[in-house]
């Protein structure tokens, strides 16, 4: 937005100073000019002395001479006040502002890609300072964000790029040798086509739950934990794993179609990462200190908590880098995390003593 050059801030507060100072001098300056007047008369009448002329009666001031005498010195310190308020007023208000600066300084550096710099403001609380840690932690937020954008652009990238590239050699291998037979080729086409549809999904549901685009409405929790376990038994019974959900009530304000996909890629995951027979998936739901609590357990392989801390980032599948019919595509539980935020959730994950997962929702409580 262009504006028309003005006054800074530094010298409005200067002429205020010295403004304020001028009224408040010579409203003192009024003051005892009026008590002055209120005892010395106008003119004075003086009687004279037995010995008038030999010895003069005393000089006694009246009220012009009174003036005379005032209004010089009344101009002298008026002057001596603007002066000092004028130079005063100019230092006071550069060290008033001195913070400002600084986080005029910090913007100036973010607008221009830095987000490293912090202005650490020192001496004891005030709202310059409270200003200053406020923006400091939101340089600290957005370059976590922005890292962490770069590092998910990488990836995406990355994962991105080989479907096409398989896509493109296996193009190329038919091109190269007409006689082969196609139905293999289409098969294999088809696969890898489809696991960069649910790729490009699977990021397009993931921008949408950072953006929080959606409205909200009063959810139970404990009813999309059936739904989504409901939806995911014949994955289960195929692979030999049973589902026990329990639970009480647990309701929330959010996304109905978001919860219930943060819901099904837990069970999901905890389908997909278990026993390879004979295990166990547990899904529960509860009400917890103003919060609506779901969490999902699975059997498992031993897990440390040092891996664990790093699956709810974009394109991480544990230990191996898995790739059948129900793997997915990495970013199950980065989904679960941002679904969680959006709805000012937080996802918590520990390994289970006895091998496994557990992963933990915590969303507020619907009020009322």
């Amino acid at each position: 937005m262009d504006r028309q050059p003005g006054l800074s801030v530094r010298l409005k507060l200067t002429l205020s100073y010295a403004g304020f100072l001028m009224v408040a001098g010579t409203l003192l300056l009024a003051v005892v000019w009026v008590f002055l007047l209120r005892y010395v008369p106008e003119v004075i009448n003086t009687p004279p002395s037995r010995d008038w002329p030999a010895i003069p009666p005393p000089a006694v001031p009246d009220r012009n001479a009174l003036v005379e005498a005032f209004l010089p010195k009344v101009l002298l310190v008026l002057g001596f006040l603007l002066v000092f308020g004028l130079v005063g007023g100019w230092i006071l208000a550069g060290s008033m502002l001195a913070p400002l600066n600084r986080i005029a300084h910090a913007t100036r550096l973010a607008a221009n890609g830095s987000l490293s710099h912090r202005i650490v403001l020192e001496g004891r609380s005030d709202e310059f300072r409270e200003l200053a840690d406020a923006f400091d932690t939101m340089l600290a937020r957005l370059e976590a964000h922005d890292a962490e954008q770069r590092r998910f652009a990488a990836n995406a990238s990355h994962e991105l790029r080989t479907p096409l590239a398989i896509t493109q050699t296996l193009l190329d291998v038919a091109r190269n040798d007409p006689s082969r037979d196609t139905s293999d080729l289409v098969d294999r086409l088809h696969f890898v086509n489809a696991r960069a549809i649910d790729l490009t999904e699977a990021l397009l549901l993931l921008s949408r739950a950072n953006q929080r685009s959606f409205s909200r409405a009063r959810v139970d929790l404990s009813l999309i934990a059936e739904e989504a376990a409901e939806t995911l038994l014949p994955l289960a019974e195929k692979r030999d794993i049973t589902i026990e959900v329990s639970g009480e009530v647990a309701s929330t304000d959010g996304s109905h179609a978001l919860l219930l996909q943060m819901t099904t890629n837990l069970v999901h995951n905890a389908i997909v990462h278990n026993l390879p027979e004979q295990g166990t998936v547990w899904v529960s739901t509860g009400v917890h200190a103003h919060h609506a609590i779901l969490v999902v357990e699975n059997t498992g392989e031993m897990l440390s908590r040092q891996l664990v801390s790093t699956l709810a980032e974009p394109f991480q599948r544990g230990t191996e880098r898995v790739r059948n019919d129900h793997a997915g595509v990495g970013l199950g539980l980065a989904i679960v995390q941002s679904i969680a935020q959006a709805h000012d959730g937080t996802v918590t994950l520990t390994p289970r003593t006895d091998g496994g997962l557990c992963v933990t929702v915590r969303l507020p409580a619907a009020l009322g």
